[in-house]
């Protein structure tokens, strides 16, 4: 392989063939995901990155471990799996390796041994078990939240937008998150406008493990704490964004960040994704 750079919070090893991506984390010897990263999270960073250097990629062959609608809404390419009708579009697979690492190949005849990089960061044991038993928890259905509820079909209505920066332009302005109607009630248009995935930090907090909400009192402990940044995009729109959990981060206002796809909390015994903030690095 070509190249070995950082991206969104992983290591890739890219060419214009492949792209080997992979966790940098290490735990007893194997390579691991982070706090809030997993397959999916990977698989749409990946995604950004072949977009990035000018590949187009509409669909791609993986197997379940992928949320195969998350990555539709954070990138607009389609996840066909093993089960489904051979597709002679597709010139992309995607394989998962068992060491949080991700090959995207549009040849499976090439060597596939990649070696990716060596000076990966050694998580604490104790931490990644305790984080790993939150996250169980978390997603078992007998678990509820005490806050607000979200379902299934309201989250999916609002994820392409989110997940894609897809905001609404709106009276000379741009809107996001989406809305229905304005503050007339006068009904906005379909988002049709991208945000520039950067901003910069006019506010932060910590909420101690004690006042962080519901959906993330079981991992809040673990974390110490939940931290939140209130950003300005360039565009004008302000938002509302945790910090990335395994991003060693303290914000100050000023500072310029740009946004990742992770998980953010469990409801209903599924993941629900979204962006997070972590600092823009040049």
């Amino acid at each position: 392989m070509s190249e070995i750079l950082e991206w969104h919070g992983y290591f890739a090893t890219f060419d214009q063939q492949a792209l080997m991506i992979q966790s940098p984390f290490i735990l007893e010897e194997s390579i691991t995901f982070g706090a809030d990263s997993d397959y999916t999270t990977m698989t749409i960073a990946g995604l950004h990155l072949l977009f990035s250097r000018g590949i187009d990629v509409t669909k791609i062959k993986s197997i379940s471990l992928v949320n195969a609608a998350a990555v539709k809404s954070a990138t607009g390419v389609t996840v066909l799996s093993e089960d489904d009708p051979e597709d002679e579009t597709c010139e992309w697979n995607l394989l998962v390796g068992e060491e949080a690492t991700l090959v995207f190949t549009n040849d499976l005849e090439r060597d596939l041994s990649f070696h990716g990089r060596a000076d990966l960061e050694s998580l604490d044991p104790t931490f990644a078990h305790d984080m790993a038993a939150a996250w169980a928890a978390e997603l078992q259905t007998s678990n509820v939240s005490q806050g607000a509820y979200v379902s299934e079909a309201a989250y999916m209505e609002g994820a392409n937008a989110r997940l894609s920066f897809m905001a609404q332009s709106h009276d000379d302005k741009i809107v996001w998150p989406p809305r229905q109607m304005d503050a007339d009630g006068q009904r906005l248009p379909e988002p049709n406008q991208p945000l520039m995935a950067s901003a910069t930090v006019e506010s932060w907090t910590k909420l101690s493990a004690a006042g962080a909400p519901s959906e993330f009192a079981l991992r809040a402990p673990v974390l110490g704490g939940i931290q939140t940044v209130f950003v300005r995009f360039e565009q004008g729109p302000c938002g509302v964004f945790l910090i990335a959990d395994d991003e060693e981060y303290q914000p100050e206002i000023g500072d310029q960040v740009t946004f990742v796809v992770r998980r953010i909390y469990a409801q209903e015994g599924l993941i629900r994704y979204g962006m997070k903030a972590v600092p823009q690095r040049i």
